[in-house]
């Protein structure tokens, strides 16, 4: 009976510290616009649609109806040698993902800045486990797009377009 006191009073602990600090779980982003026209793909559009409509955005299929267009023009990942052990085996990998990206509103004839989101991460890499470190550097370019994704929505939280013009 001590046991199942001593770990509820714990729990009921960690809540309150919790709430002392200021946590609250992540809510849906207040976008100012409902409805997306997505122009190009990339390897983050699934996940990107989906967190849009989570949001409440209606992903439409001609810019005319679009509040706000999002022209995703590239993305990439690229692998670099970070360093080289004594007798010249990699040792370490450097992995990026970019996306590069631009945004216009329906009321503006001109597409906004370029902008890019980059993404890094490191890992170290052995040759006599190959296997295991193919499946974490997948992993790692997963984690990588992911954080694209959140990155994106909320640079789309900024984004405040204008009123369409009536004509």
């Amino acid at each position: 009976m001590n046991h199942y006191i001593a770990r509820r009073l714990t729990i009921l602990i960690l809540a309150f510290i919790l709430a002392a600090c200021g946590f609250h779980l992540r809510g849906v982003a207040d976008l100012a616009f409902n409805k997306l026209y997505i122009k190009g793909s990339s390897s983050i559009s699934k996940d990107l649609i989906s967190s849009l409509k989570i949001n409440g955005v209606s992903i439409v299929k001609e810019p005319e109806e679009a509040e706000m267009m999002l022209d995703l023009m590239a993305d990439g990942q690229e692998k670099r040698i970070l360093s080289l052990g004594g007798s010249g085996s990699v040792r370490e990998f450097e992995l990026f993902y970019r996306l590069k990206f631009r945004l216009r509103d329906a009321s503006s004839e001109l597409w906004g800045p370029e902008q890019l989101i980059e993404a890094r991460r490191d890992f170290s890499y052995l040759d006599t486990e190959l296997l295991a470190k193919s499946y974490e550097e997948a992993q790692l370019y997963e984690d990588m797009r992911r954080d694209a994704t959140r990155e994106l929505m909320r640079r789309l939280v900024a984004q405040k377009p204008k009123a369409k013009a009536v004509k």
